[in-house]
């Protein structure tokens, strides 16, 4: 066993894995895996920058997870950034900042890198079984972009597109600087044109429709399928390989759609950070599985942060 931990630092959260990894088995064991929001891909999409404020809250959740770190006494670790900071001018900030804190530099990887990532983490367990027919599509919807990976044992085809759930809510559900609590009927059709043609893009390079399994991947898929088993509480083992059907995501995008923050907020499953931005997640979800014609997106909680844990170890 190799001690490892991972960083994933995303437009939307701040994740953490350390975990005991055994190459050989395939296992990977958690010792603590967390996430925090942090917003960093506040504004990003309309200044090109990374905010003051946005920094300060990833460097103190950088602060906290060097803490924990130590703690576990992990022998290696890799600091993966994302949609964000590849698109930010004021990038050099950033990756001084966690240089100082963590002792790495983070690596602000291409949207190919995140997408084999992505489908490591959430692949390599159903490899073992012959339930789910390959090849799989894994979508990892993100706050800034969404990656689509499709492969079998090994990535076949993969492209990054700029549709996340921050980059679409600030691009189409925001008005004087609130967000449309509910949107209106244009701003909802604005937005799912803007993630038409992404999948429009995507299709250029990925065969999104000769998949066989849909896999979905982070918190806008998760937090549709802990809505749709009515969880009491954000629950990772009952949402982890969960199944829910097209027709069920799509009751709750439309639930979603025309909610008032308030009801989005009194969902016991919803995390804080996500209020605001979960239906613009669920509408890039339900578009993909319209796009392909899926029946049902298989839910894993095992995702690019599991990818970055075996490439490190």
């Amino acid at each position: 066993m190799t001690r490892v931990a991972a960083v994933d630092c995303g437009t939307n959260s701040i994740r953490l894995l350390v975990a005991d990894a055994d190459p050989a088995t395939g296992e990977l064991v958690d010792l603590d895996r967390r996430m925090t929001i942090v917003r960093l891909g506040q504004g990003v999409d309309r200044t090109g920058r990374l905010a003051p404020e946005a920094l300060q809250r990833t460097f103190a959740a950088c602060r906290e997870y060097a803490g924990i770190i130590k703690e576990h006494g992990a022998e290696r670790l890799r600091f993966v950034a994302t949609s964000a900071s590849r698109d930010a001018e004021n990038r050099d900030e950033f990756v001084r900042g966690v240089l100082d804190i963590l002792g790495v530099e983070p690596e602000v990887i291409s949207g190919d890198q995140e997408a084999e990532f992505s489908f490591t983490g959430a692949t390599k367990e159903l490899a073992g079984g012959d339930h789910l027919p390959k090849p799989y599509l894994v979508v990892d919807i993100g706050g800034g972009s969404t990656e689509f990976v499709v492969g079998d044992d090994h990535v076949r085809a993969a492209r990054s597109v700029d549709i996340g759930c921050v980059r679409m809510t600030e691009r189409h559900l925001v008005r004087d600087g609130v967000v449309s609590d509910p949107p209106s009927e244009e701003q909802i059709a604005a937005m799912r044109a803007d993630i038409e043609a992404a999948l429009d893009l995507a299709e250029e390079t990925v065969p999104l429709r000769e998949a066989r399994t849909l896999v979905g991947l982070a918190g806008s898929v998760t937090t549709v399928s802990a809505i749709a088993q009515e969880l009491p509480e954000y629950d990772s083992a009952a949402i982890h390989h969960s199944r829910v059907s097209h027709d069920r995501v799509r009751e709750i995008t439309e639930w979603l759609l025309r909610s008032t923050h308030a009801e989005r907020a009194a969902v016991p499953s919803m995390h804080p950070g996500r209020v605001d931005v979960i239906a613009a997640g669920a509408l890039v979800l339900l578009s993909i599985m319209e796009r392909i014609g899926a029946e049902e997106v298989v839910v894993s909680e095992h995702d690019i942060l599991d990818g970055i844990a075996w490439s490190v170890a």
